[in-house]
């Protein structure tokens, strides 16, 4: 383990280090982890059964977690940890990572280059900070509240478009076994965005389509239900970007709500009115 991360650990016990440097040496981590999941990136894992896929999924899992467990807990050994990646509502009090190992781990497992790792620490349900690698591509992205996002150190900013007509927005698949309505509700959203929007991309994993709206590459995602490790990295992002993140009829956003809406200011507005049709 690196010593630059055993010092923040040091100073981070007699209350001396700032989120700042605490989410640098989160972004080593995910990017340590990152390279464990390179390593077993390639052709298409093939599995017959449900088990065999749950198995697979479950084993780039813990491969990660054997790098950015160890790491994370030795910065804030008083957090809790949320691993499980389709949990979602609110947490108890206090500090908490919300990590994914594997964000997008289907994609892996298929030769599919859309997949990261992200850890983001939740402090009386408030993300203070996230980090999340693309190893393919050796990009991390960051956020600190009240900090800025930033790409590799640059810094990030949603769109500038102003019109619906002329945006690029996306949108994620439910979850398996979702419920029945919420799957409904995803189809005709899509077809109200098919109306509205000038394209329209369905793909997972969620936080690689918040990443672009916060990068300003696509002007609004909407996703119904979700979870916590989905979202949280990219609502902050999107939001230290200066985009609008509400859920879809344009409440505030918190995990425990139904659904997430995040946009460029410009076009906000319209995609609630398209959403809420």
């Amino acid at each position: 383990m690196s010593a630059s991360i055993q010092s923040t650990a040091s100073a981070a016990a007699t209350g001396s280090v700032s989120d700042a440097e605490l989410l640098a040496q989160t972004a080593i981590a995910v990017g340590a982890a990152g390279s464990v999941l390179r390593e077993r990136f390639g052709g298409v894992v093939r599995h017959r059964t449900r088990e065999e896929l749950m198995g697979a999924l479950a084993a780039n899992d813990d491969a990660a977690l054997e790098v950015l467990r160890p790491r994370l807990t030795l910065l804030r050994p008083e957090a809790g940890w949320v691993e499980e990646e389709l949990d979602g509502g609110a947490l108890p009090a206090g500090e908490w990572w919300v990590v994914d190992p594997a964000e997008g781990n289907v994609n892996h497992l298929h030769g599919l280059p859309d997949w990261a790792v992200t850890a983001t620490l939740v402090r009386d349900n408030r993300p203070v900070l996230t980090a999340v690698h693309l190893p393919l591509t050796g990009e991390t992205y960051t956020a600190l509240a009240g900090g800025g996002a930033h790409l590799d150190g640059r810094p990030l900013r949603v769109s500038e478009t102003t019109d619906l007509g002329l945006s690029l927005v996306a949108t994620s698949q439910a979850r398996p076994d979702e419920d029945v309505a919420i799957v409904r509700r995803i189809g005709s959203s899509i077809t109200a965005m098919l109306l509205d929007a000038l394209v329209v991309r369905t793909s997972v994993p969620a936080t690689l389509h918040l990443l672009n709206v916060a990068a300003g590459r696509i002007d609004a995602f909407w996703q119904f239900a979700g979870a916590r490790a989905d979202l949280l990295p990219g609502a902050l992002l999107v939001t230290e970007a200066g985009g609008r993140v509400s859920d879809a009829e344009g409440r505030p956003w918190t995990p425990q709500s139904e659904s997430l809406l995040a946009a460029a200011p410009g076009v906000h507005a319209a995609a609630v009115a398209t959403l809420s049709r």
